[in-house]
């Protein structure tokens, strides 16, 4: 018994002996993980507990301003505010959408769209609830935030339009980016940051947009930030200002002048081939499109038949109509066809095999030679000078002059605008059909396949003017002007046309000397030269007219003629050059009446002149020979 006893004490003994090894074990282990915890990885955890406590936030940059050639901003930003979600912070986004509706209107169907979004980010980055708020519902809102985890406010910058109708074809627009971007660059995932869609916002989107910062911020535990910390943080760097080369004033003189008839106007510094006025009628607000235009408002301009949203100056392609007689002259005479003072009948029509070509005057002009037919505009001269050319030689001055010619002058285009320059072997590819001398009338006095831009025409205008290869641009000419090259045309072919196209404005007979004489507007004693012309787009039968349909006024907007005008000033030392095309105007003549207007204001205020050292001597034709 006495042994029993003995054996069952030894027994504990052990088992205290190991409970107490075990023990002893466990609180050295335990020993040593606070003392790591607290000494050894005291500096890894100090930061995890910062991340807990601090985060940081992507700074977007200011994007830069678009100004033009004085400094006057076309584009630029303005204060705004905003309110964004995090998921992470949020935890029940739903919730947290329906608590934020106490104080500001969210209807279910956008609280839906809202949580689509968010359910497309990542759980950590902020979708935008609201944009542009008024201060009254954002100082609200920021009164209730302890109410509200997961809905941040910011106040950042959102882009804007001063004058938006006036410059919209040229500045373009800015957008949120499309969620594919975002791989690209986390910064386009920034509720606020916007980039360049369309116009100069997308040509210079490099140097508008700058460079994101980030900002260090303490937060509390539903993620409101109680501080910034600006001495740990990254400032962001702002985009940098792009200056185009209009003149705001003169853009706005065209943008009234154009009125609300459909079209165009381009006006050119001769000498640089700056562009100073570059307008497009009926016009858009851009600003519509920053925060996001809706489906209905975008449908309203895409199909609107005047084509707002359309860059007419640019990419709106119509048959030049007359304005290629000065063209056809020059051409003439550089190929020695014709002696100016030659005299050609027009009997208001000439015959080609059994066919009739008419003049427009329907009586006839009589007898005119190189100068009256230009200032008449006649048609059948124009004939006979094509046909004595032939079309290699009538298309060779129309391409020198500009024609089918692309011109990247700093803006996006959506397609490339070259028009149309057509001939033998274009019809025999288009058509499987041989260029007939009926193709070349047509052509010969600026209708039929031909097609050019309104900027096309300015070019041709410029290069006539002055007798050099004048290129156009937006982008600003800095330092010396820009020396053009020769044409290489002979100084008194270039003379008589130019003689001529002042005779269209100033001398009586005219196509254009009537309308401009009583509109009254003065150059400032300035003379100016120019060309009408009217492109065709229906041609009234003769069943109609016997019907009693004989002025373009009697058909439908759409099918009336296109009205184009081309000038310049002075005559004696060229400086600008203007083109106007009014889609569906009826007549060059009607467009010659804008273009005057424009030309007027670039003339008085002579915007060129604020750069003496380039300006120290006007222009005249260069030529050779």
């Amino acid at each position: 018994m006495r042994r029993d006893k003995q054996e069952a004490q030894a027994q504990f003994n052990r088992r205290s002996l190991l409970l107490s090894g075990l023990g002893a074990g466990a609180f050295a282990a335990l020993g040593a993980r606070m003392y790591g915890l607290q000494v050894l990885e005291q500096d890894a955890y100090r930061l995890l507990s910062e991340q807990n406590q601090f985060n940081f936030r992507l700074q977007p940059p200011a994007r830069g301003r678009l100004l033009d050639r004085f400094g006057e901003p076309l584009a630029e930003n303005r204060e705004s505010y905003r309110l964004m979600i995090v998921r992470d912070q949020a935890g029940d986004p739903r919730a947290a959408l329906e608590r934020l509706s106490r104080y500001m209107p969210l209807s279910e169907t956008r609280i839906d769209r809202i949580l689509r979004a968010v359910a497309r980010t990542s759980r950590f980055t902020p979708v935008t609830v609201a944009e542009d708020l008024d201060w009254e519902t954002f100082a609200r809102i920021n009164l209730h935030l302890p109410d509200l985890p997961g809905i941040t406010p910011d106040v950042g910058e959102v882009r804007t339009y001063p004058r938006p109708y006036d410059f919209a074809h040229v500045t373009g627009y800015v957008q949120a980016a499309p969620p594919e971007a975002a791989n690209d660059d986390p910064l386009l995932l920034h509720p606020g940051f916007r980039i360049g869609r369309t116009g100069a916002e997308l040509q210079h989107e490099d140097e508008l947009r700058g460079s994101a910062g980030q900002l260090k911020v303490e937060v509390n535990a539903t993620g409101r930030v109680m501080r910034e910390i600006p001495e740990q943080s990254i400032p962001s760097l702002p985009g940098r200002d792009v200056t185009l080369t209009l003149d705001a004033r003169a853009q706005r003189t065209a943008m009234e002048a154009l009125g609300d008839q459909s079209g165009a106007a381009i006006g050119l510094d001769v000498i640089t081939g700056e562009i100073l006025v570059l307008a497009s009628t009926p016009s858009f607000d851009p600003n519509a499109f920053v925060l996001g235009i809706g489906q209905d408002a975008f449908a309203s301009l895409n199909n609107n038949p005047y084509r707002p949203l359309f860059n007419k100056a640019t990419t709106g392609l119509y048959a030049p109509a007359s304005t290629v007689k000065v063209m056809s002259s020059l051409a003439a005479l550089e190929h020695g066809v014709v002696d100016p003072e030659e005299t050609i009948y027009c009997g208001g029509h000439t015959r080609l095999g059994n066919r009739d070509f008419h003049c427009w005057r329907r009586q006839g002009h009589g007898r005119v030679n190189m100068h009256e037919a230009v200032k008449g505009s006649c048609d059948v001269y124009f004939y006979e000078m094509a046909n004595r050319l032939g079309i290699e030689r009538y298309n060779e001055m129309l391409e020198s002059c500009g024609l089918g010619q692309f011109f990247d002058i700093g803006l996006p285009y959506p397609r490339r605008a070259e028009g149309l320059v057509p001939g033998p072997a274009w019809k025999r590819a288009r058509r499987n059909e041989p260029w007939t001398t009926g193709d070349t009338f047509n052509v010969g006095i600026g209708q039929g396949a031909l097609l050019s831009s309104p900027l096309q025409l300015a070019v041709m205008t410029a290069r006539i003017a002055t007798g050099r290869r004048v290129i156009p641009t937006l982008s600003p000419v800095s330092g010396a002007s820009p020396e053009f090259e020769s044409m290489g045309w002979t100084a008194e072919h270039l003379s008589e046309v130019n003689r001529a196209m002042s005779g269209v404005v100033n001398e009586p007979g005219g196509s254009a000397y009537w309308p401009l004489q009583t509109r009254g507007i003065d150059l400032e004693g300035i003379q100016m030269a120019g060309k009408t012309g009217t492109s065709q787009v229906y041609s009234i039968s003769a069943e109609e007219r016997a019907a009693g349909l004989r002025d373009q006024e009697d058909l439908p907007w759409r099918l009336r003629n296109h009205g184009l005008f081309v000038c310049y000033a002075p005559v004696a030392a060229p400086r600008y050059a203007v083109t106007v095309v009014l889609e569906h105007g009826i007549g060059g003549t009607r467009a010659a009446v804008p273009a005057q207007a424009i030309l007027r204001d670039l003339v008085r205020r002579d915007p060129s002149n604020t750069r003496p050292d380039m300006y120290a001597s006007a222009a005249r034709p260069v030529t050779e020979g």
